[in-house]
Formats: structure tokens, sequence, C-alpha cells
């Protein structure tokens, strides 16, 4: 179809904001479809473990598609592109959305059969029946050109493919992408009761895999940008999309202008529905092509929306309506969705976590500390949100001695230092300790070495790596600025040296700044000197994994195994310890501590020389 049904006149000017998203799925083929011509695709392979791909979107071509009079060259330059560049952008699938065609007859499906061989067997892809590609009616409707065209037989060589209905108009396939599988349907624009109870066969079949469901008639939009379900996009929300918790994205065309809308589903959880289509622009819309870019390392989908014929054309004389329709900016065509791909796919597919690792698999050659806040480690661990009572001992399993025990400081109360279940993903422990400290007036806690602790006086002048997993509330209320994740006491200037910001700052601390900037101040044994290392700002509510590695010349920082810019360029051997205790959870100044940390810290361990990055505590 061609116009949305609306109150007011519809314009290109649209307005839509970025809610959340999620991320496509992949499920075990149940079905045909062996095959895998499509790996040899001229633009070079995907790579399926890579977790940044895209899912191509191609929305009604059929004013190019039109044995009355048009041109599909747009078209079979947008498929050529998409083949083209499969392996540069990483596409796992293309997706259509119906009304292939203006009439549906069989001298246009031949047109089309020709246009779309341009991706058979190079780029897995599906095709719905839109309601000028068949006569009328719903799925029941039997033989059609349309079917014989695109119908199951066509997509059996992909390997993507899953199966079919029995009358042949919907189907589904599995996407490897991202490192998992997705289950993308393709349903005919007027599914009947059996097309919707095969759909959800589908979906029962494949508990676990997150779902893009793609139909013709879906949603409708304003000239605001703002889409609004359809009746028959009703239909599949109230009878299908709902109540499967596993559909995250639902994509459809028939009508202009585009628009997206994001709704609630019966588990509590985003749905975003997004209406796709250009017929109506310059040029039959030019073979417009919108690309789904996942990324989940971003937790974000970034959306783009362009005609490859155009960008071809406009490299040339471009007329100025090729230069206006090139490439579409506006709110509804380029874009991005923020989603925490983890959390929204928890209630069906949580995450398979490392399993917790003993303390003599994480403790190499060097390791003079190592303390974590499970069971192992902790006296009394395991009560999530407990309190860790002061004189608690958590044990420094290497047997080096150099165990910590808590302390309240000031006038703090129990809830200052409790136990928890959270933990880094890849923690060999699967607990931590929950911090509350802060300032106005000073609150905090901290775990201290003993008098006699061989750590407090090493000097590690070979060389040493820090490290800790800590995590700071979302959202980090109040001032925190310059409170201690961990240090060694005494006072800089009782170890001789002077040079620093003041003599009364400890001789080596791990501090975060009012910017949130991690600061890694350290006086090297044989000079007066205080070189220091910033990251950059780090995230709230998310877990995080610090190193600090020194060589025994240089020292370097990692944020989650990557470098950091700012570390310092001067040479740093050692540590000028003064014998005094080692602290978790705070930093003295002029030998006392203030504020304590306030966020969250796991597994810590400190080794006595240069550990690479694959030897951190994240390795598996």
């Amino acid at each position: 179809m061609d116009t949305a049904p609306r109150a007011n006149d519809i314009s290109r000017r649209s307005l839509l904001w970025a809610a959340a998203g999620a991320p496509v799925v992949a499920a075990t083929a149940g079905g045909a479809g062996a095959g895998s011509a499509e790996a040899a695709a001229a633009g070079g392979r995907q790579d399926p473990d890579s977790p940044r791909f895209a899912v191509a979107v191609l929305p009604d071509t059929q004013y190019l598609l039109d044995e009355g009079g048009s041109d599909p060259e747009p078209v079979r330059a947008a498929l050529a592109w998409l083949v083209r560049s499969r392996g540069e952008a990483n596409i796992a699938f293309m997706t259509q959305l119906g009304d292939v065609t203006e009439h549906g007859t069989e001298t246009e499906m031949r047109l089309a059969d020709r246009v779309f061989r341009t991706v058979d067997g190079k780029l897995p892809y599906s095709v719905l029946a839109g309601n000028h590609d068949i006569p009328s009616g719903d799925d029941q409707r039997g033989d059609t050109p349309y079917l014989r065209t695109f119908g199951p037989h066509r997509f059996r060589r992909d390997r993507t493919f899953g199966g079919a209905s029995q009358d042949g108009y919907h189907h589904f396939h599995v996407v490897k992408a991202g490192g998992r599988q997705w289950l993308v349907l393709a349903l005919d624009w007027r599914a009947s009761d059996a097309g919707i109870a095969w759909a959800q066969g589908v979906i029962d079949t494949h508990p676990a895999l997150p779902a893009i469901l793609t139909t013709h008639d879906l949603v409708w939009a304003g000239d605001d940008g703002q889409a609004h379900l359809s009746a028959n996009g009703q239909r599949l929300w109230d009878r299908l999309i709902r109540r499967n918790d596993q559909i995250f994205l639902a994509l459809g065309g028939h009508y202009w202008p585009p628009g997206r809308t994001t709704m609630t589903n019966d588990h509590g959880n985003p749905v975003h529905l997004h209406i796709t289509n250009y017929q109506d622009r310059y040029y039959g819309g030019a073979g417009m092509v919108r690309l789904y870019h996942f990324d989940l390392v971003r937790d974000v989908i970034d959306v783009e929306t362009f005609s490859p014929w155009l960008r071809a054309r406009v490299e040339k004389d471009p007329s100025l309506l090729e230069a206006e329709t090139v490439a579409l900016t506006g709110d509804v065509d380029r874009f991005s969705v923020p989603v925490d791909f983890g959390a929204r796919f928890a209630g069906f597919a949580p995450p398979a976590l490392p399993a917790p690792r003993p303390p003599r698999a994480v403790m190499p050659r060097g390791t003079v500390a190592y303390w974590r806040f499970d069971r192992t480690g902790l006296a009394g661990a395991g009560t999530d949100g407990a309190p860790v009572p002061p004189g608690t001992v958590a044990r420094d399993l290497t047997g080096n001695g150099n165990d910590l025990t808590s302390t309240l400081l000031h006038a703090s109360g129990p809830a200052t230092l409790t136990w928890s279940a959270d933990h880094h993903d890849d923690a060999p422990a699967h607990a931590s300790l929950r911090f509350d400290g802060g300032k106005q007036p000073d609150r905090g806690a901290v775990l201290r070495t003993g008098p006699g602790a061989p750590l407090n006086a090493m000097r590690f002048e070979s060389g040493y790596t820090i490290e800790t997993f800590l995590k700071l509330p979302s959202p980090l209320v109040g001032d925190h600025a310059w409170m201690g994740i961990l240090s060694w006491e005494g006072r800089a200037g009782d170890a001789g040296k002077h040079s620093g910001w003041s003599d009364d700052e400890p001789t080596c601390s791990l501090n975060l700044s009012g910017e949130r900037f991690l600061q890694f101040v350290v006086y090297p044994v044989p000079v007066d000197a205080d070189p220091t290392s910033w990251s950059h700002a780090v995230p709230v509510g998310r877990w995080m994994h610090v190193a600090v590695v020194n060589d025994g010349r240089r020292t370097t920082m990692y944020v989650d195994g990557s470098r950091i810019a700012r570390n310092a360029a001067e040479e740093s051997t050692g540590i000028a310890t003064l014998g005094k205790p080692f602290a978790l959870g705070g930093t003295q100044f002029a030998g006392s501590y203030g504020q304590g940390f306030h966020g969250w810290l796991g597994d810590t361990r400190v080794v006595a020389r240069a550990l690479r990055p694959d030897q951190f505590l994240t390795a598996h």
C-alpha cells in the first residue's frame, strides 16, 4: 500500500528519540537448509563471532518493479552493494519487507526473480508478501506467482533457512552473528490463525533465541515520526508479540513516512517497532537500504539509511534530487538505540557465566597476596547484604600471611561494609564487598594487613602487578572525589619523598578523581619522584577490571585489559613502602583516613613481577 492512516497530512519531518533496543536472535535451524554457498560472498566473509554486525533491511520496491514502466536498476544496485560489502560491514542477513512488485503479475515476478538472483547464494535473506504481491486474502490464498517465485524453495540453499509454514507464505531463519544465534521471522502481510500458531510454534521450538519479527503491515507514523500500531499490527501485538519476550524488534513497511515506537510487552521489557518505507521518495525510493548495526560491546544498535545506487551516481555528476536523496539523516532515518543486550535477554537466555575458579588456578609464579570475598576467602560470607563485622578476616590465600582485617572508619555504622553476591563476570570468585564510604561526615571501611605482614615492607624493585575488580554505583550520588581504592599507609615525606603534591600523601595509592579518572600515584624506591598514571572517565553501574603493571622501569595501567594513554613517562622502579599496612577501601592523608571507598570491590591480587594482559585475573 502507499499511504498511512492519519488525522493530519504527513510530511517527511519526524521526531524520534532512541529508547532501548534489543539484539537479534539466532536459532538452531529446525528444518532444511544445509548449503553454504553464501559463504563465498564476493565482498568477503561475514564474521559470525564479531560483536559488531549488521542486519540489512530492504523496504517496499514496488514502484521500481512495475511492468507498467519503472527501473529495476536501483534495486539490483542495492543488492549488489550488500553482497560486495558483506565482509566489510559484517552483514549477517538481509530482510525484505513486502511489496516487492506493484501488481504481483507473472511478468513482474519474473523481473523480481532476475533482480534477486543478485544475492542468491551470496547473502542469506528473507522476502515476505505485501498486499501488492498477491491478489487478496490471508496466507490461505493458495498458489500465486509470488509463491512460485519467493516460496520456501528459494531459500533452502541458505544455511540460515529454518523452515516454512505449510502454506509457504511464512518462513524463518536462524542467523549466526555476534557469537550467538538470532531468530528472524518473515510473516505474510495477513497471517491467519494458523499462521500465527505456526509462528508461535517456531518461537516455542527456539525458546532461548532473541527474535526479530518482520511483516509488511505493522505500524504507521504521523508527521512527528511517532509510530502507531495498525489494525493488523494490533492483532499481531495482542496474539504474538507482547506474549513472547524473545521478540525485541519488529519491522514493517507498507506505510509512509518512516517512524518508530517502543512498547512494553507482558514481561515488562521494551519492544521496538519500526516502519521503513521510502517508495514516496525520489525515484521510487531509489533502492534505499537500511542497516541496523548491532554493537554488543557498546550495547547499542546504530541505524543508517542510504541508496547505494545514488551513492555511485553522486560520485559523478549528480542532479539536485539525487544529491538530496542519497543518504537520509532525519531522526527516523539515522539514529541509535541503546540497549543492554544481556539484561534484555536475561529472562529467556540468561548468560552462561564462567564458573568460579579455585584460588590455586589464579596464583601464578610471584603471587605475594590474593584476597577474595566468597566463603573461600572471607569468614561469614554468603548472605547478600549482610554486614561484615569489624574484625572480620579476609585470608591471604597464598599462605604468605598478608591477611586483611576489616575496620569501620570514624562513627560508621554496620551497613558501611556489607557482603555482596554481585561480581564481575570474569572474576574468579562470585562475590564482592560493598563499601558505603562518603564525606560530610567522613565515613567508610577499610581492610588492612596486620603490622607484621610481609607485604607491608615489600619494595617490588623487579616489578609488580596490582589488580582489582571494582564497580561504582549508578547513579553515583554525592561528592566522592578522591576516594581511595587501595594503598599502602604512611606519609611520602617520612620516606624522604618531597617532590609530589604533598608530603602527607601515601607512597602508593589508587584513587578516583572528581571526574571519575582513576589515579595511580607511586613514589619509586631510588628517586624522589611521583610518576602518576591517569585513566579516562570510568563508567558507573558496570564492573571493571583494573591492573597496574610495572616492569621494573615504567608503570602501565590497564582498564578492562586495555592500556590507557596517560601512563607516567618517568622511570619508576619499585614502591617506597615504609613497613606500614596495605589497605583496601581507602587512602590515608597525613596518616589518617577521611572518606572511604563508595562502591563494590572484588578479587584483588598482588604479584611481584609484570604480567601480560592474558595473565590477568580475567583470563580463563
